[in-house]
């Protein structure tokens, strides 16, 4: 196709390219059109195809230019793929088209090409291992955690203490008024910074049923400036409180929370599971360093169309309400960013030292995940394929060969966190 081609932008991963096609060209083209037009419309007075050209270029005029103008694009389009040898990241959106009788067709396209990757430097990186150190207390805490999700709550006519529930009903000012509106219903555990501590001593100071009010000083820190270091008139009404009883930390306790026979059991398994999380976390700050390093030495653009199909999936996932998506987008930019850079480096070395996932690599993780759950393998990988996981398992597969070789060839020395 007769086209011109000239590059207004080229920056990064980012292409500006104004396109050009000739009156010769367009107006062959609204000549094909209208003849296909002609042998198919009606007109009355006139059998189907039989209707003179001219009055079917009149009549139908704004729908052949339409058709002509979507037909020269789409072919430029492939035309100017094929002449500039882009690889395009994204879908192109066409800008600034200019369509006007007697002139040439022209239009701006704007694009994003896939970054080519050269990988000069992989090696020679060296990356501290730190692993959380577990110890007794640890463990001890992890339980004690366990043992405040099983406790009880209980009520008691008693003034409320620091980890209390107190049910209370709640009056402070609102705008630049000093009286008191109808106090707001609250349920606030006592020393969990839930309300300030004014707010606390005072819902301390009652037993249940009695109200009391004074003048409460707002924290030099709170999070709304504009109420920072006030003073305000506050009215509390004391309703109910409820104490918290866990459960004795015996073998019973053990049972309850799982398949235990003896609490020692119990903390057997906790350091375990700590254990296994201490060294997953471990391994994973390694890996990410060690992409830092290697994206820091082998630097490349990303691709922001990659960066917004990215937010986009986060806020999907955290069902992110539609008036918080533009803040949500401008906090967790960076992130994005980071994990498409992320990816795009695991896929250079991946294809670069041939380290991508194969099918038998596939077919060997199923066959273990079917052996763990006792099951048949043909089952398991037809469950997986349903659910649409194999995908995942294979990428999960070629990131394990990537770190594994990347580990094998860069310095990694351990450490300890206390």
């Amino acid at each position: 196709m007769d086209i011109q081609i000239t590059t207004k932008k080229s920056e990064g991963v980012e292409r500006l390219l104004e396109v050009s096609i000739p009156l010769a060209t367009v107006s062959a083209e609204e000549e094909r059109t209208a003849r296909r037009y002609a042998t198919s419309v009606r007109l009355p007075g006139f059998r189907p195809g039989k209707a003179p050209a001219a009055m079917v270029r009149k009549r139908f005029k704004d729908a052949i230019r339409q058709q002509v103008l979507e037909t020269l694009v789409q072919e430029a389009f492939k035309e100017v793929m094929e002449r500039e040898k882009l690889d395009v990241a994204a879908q192109p959106h066409v800008h600034d088209v200019k369509f006007d009788e007697g002139q040439p067709l022209t239009f701006e396209l704007h694009l994003e090409v896939r970054p080519t990757i050269e990988l000069k430097r992989t090696e020679g990186f060296k990356v501290t291992r730190v692993a959380k150190e577990i110890t007794d207390d640890t463990v001890t805490e992890q339980i004690e955690a366990l043992r405040d999700q099983k406790a009880s709550w209980a009520p008691v006519e008693e003034q409320p203490r620091e980890g209390d529930m107190a049910k209370v009903l709640l009056s402070t000012p609102e705008g630049n008024t000093t009286a008191l509106p109808d106090g707001r219903p609250y349920d606030l555990v006592l020393g969990g910074g839930q309300a300030i501590p004014g707010v606390e001593e005072l819902i301390m100071e009652l037993r249940p049923g009695e109200t009391k009010e004074r003048p409460v000083k707002w924290p030099d820190d709170f999070p709304d400036e504009s109420q920072r270091s006030a003073t305000k008139h506050v009215r509390v009404t004391l309703h109910e409180v409820k104490r918290k009883t866990v459960p004795p930390l015996d073998d019973a306790f053990a049972r309850e929370v799982g398949d235990f026979d003896s609490l020692e059991a119990l903390r057997t398994a906790v350091r375990s599971d700590l254990v296994e999380h201490s060294t997953r976390d471990a391994d994973a700050l390694v890996r990410q360093s060690l992409l830092d390093q290697v994206a820091g030495a082998n630097p490349f653009a990303v691709p922001p169309s990659w960066v917004t199909r990215m937010i986009d999936a986060y806020m999907q996932q955290y069902q992110v309400p539609d008036d918080q998506k533009q803040q949500f987008a401008g906090e967790f930019a960076s992130v994005a960013e980071k994990q498409v850079r992320r990816d795009m480096l695991i896929d250079a070395i991946a294809e670069q030292e041939k380290l991508v996932a194969t099918e038998k690599d596939v077919d060997d993780r199923v066959a273990k995940v079917a052996e763990q759950r006792g099951t048949d393998p043909g089952q398991v990988y037809a469950s997986l394929q349903k659910a649409g996981r194999l995908p995942e398992i294979e990428r999960s597969i070629t990131e394990e060969k990537v770190f594994e070789w990347l580990t094998a060839r860069n310095e990694v020395t351990n450490g300890t966190e206390t």
